[in-house]
């Protein structure tokens, strides 16, 4: 615990934790329910180096971060830290941003690149709105355990303690939501076929930013009248959503690449499955 501040110091160079309630973010769940490496400054330096974390959903390993500030980089640290988080057999998966270097390290370790994965923000107004209720986190688990590739119970009841997360079912699908401030950010969800989960997204995503919605959640927002807040969400490239979220006018913010071992893509189906943009 000591080291969180020096960790949350690299964290906050590449401006990670936007969004999260302080001291209380995804870095933690890595540190509780995954491995969480700090690569400590050398003698006479004030600041770490880098740091890595995964988390686990029951044998599958997610890479969730390898961070090294620029003026360490191509220095092996880096390596040195992704051999030690992804050492040992098991099914991985990570989202590669555009630094090539990090994509040949995440190959040479045996994942593959096999689809963009895009960041995708825009208004629910427009979009179809399945009707959606809200569940606990044991059901929401239990759902997810089938979609991302393994259990993650205790993870996901982390999360769901979060202030402004709520998880909604709709038929065979799941989702989560969490209200911060103006944005909803969606995910994990999923579903038994890639049509379970986008009416689960999208029945979310209506339930969500319905009016009052936020403060259900455990978000008011006084004083600013209570209209639908911009929503959030990081969808593979191969899932039906995307044509329908862009034909809506959703715009793509950012984008990453999907990236697994074969033993991964055995449990998790990026047609059916939708991530949360850190916890995986």
């Amino acid at each position: 615990m000591a080291d969180m501040p020096a960790v949350r110091k690299v964290a906050a160079r590449f401006g990670l934790l936007s969004g999260w309630p302080q001291g209380r973010d995804f870095l933690d769940a890595e540190r509780a329910y995954g491995t969480l490496l700090l690569a400590p400054g050398a003698a006479g330096e004030a600041q770490a180096r880098a740091f890595g974390g995964t988390l686990r959903r029951g044998g599958l390993t997610h890479l969730g971060d390898l961070f090294v500030l620029p003026e360490h980089q191509s220095s092996g640290v880096g390596r040195a830290i992704l051999s030690r988080l992804l050492a040992g057999d098991g099914p991985k998966v990570t989202f590669a941003s555009s630094d090539r270097r990090a994509m040949g390290l995440y190959v040479r370790h045996g994942l593959r690149p096999w689809c963009p994965l895009l960041y995708l923000t825009g208004p629910a107004a427009a979009l179809p709105a399945p009707p959606a209720r809200a569940i606990d986190p044991g059901e929401a688990a239990a759902r997810d355990a089938r979609a991302s590739g393994g259990d993650r119970s205790a993870t996901l009841a982390w999360y769901a303690a979060t202030p402004g997360v709520t998880a909604y079912a709709t038929g065979r699908g799941y989702a989560f939501t969490r209200h911060t401030g103006p944005v909803v950010v969606v995910g994990p969800a999923g579903g038994e076929t890639p049509q379970d989960c986008a009416r689960a997204v999208l029945g979310a995503l209506a339930a969500a930013t319905a009016p009052g919605a936020a403060g259900k959640a455990g978000i008011p927002l006084p004083g600013t009248p209570d209209t639908p807040p911009e929503a959030r969400i990081a969808v593979p490239g191969v899932h039906p959503l995307v044509p329908e979220l862009i034909g809506a006018g959703w715009r793509i913010a950012d984008m990453d690449t999907f990236m697994a071992d074969d033993a991964a893509l055995a449990l998790v189906r990026p047609d059916r499955y939708v991530p949360h943009p850190d916890l995986g």
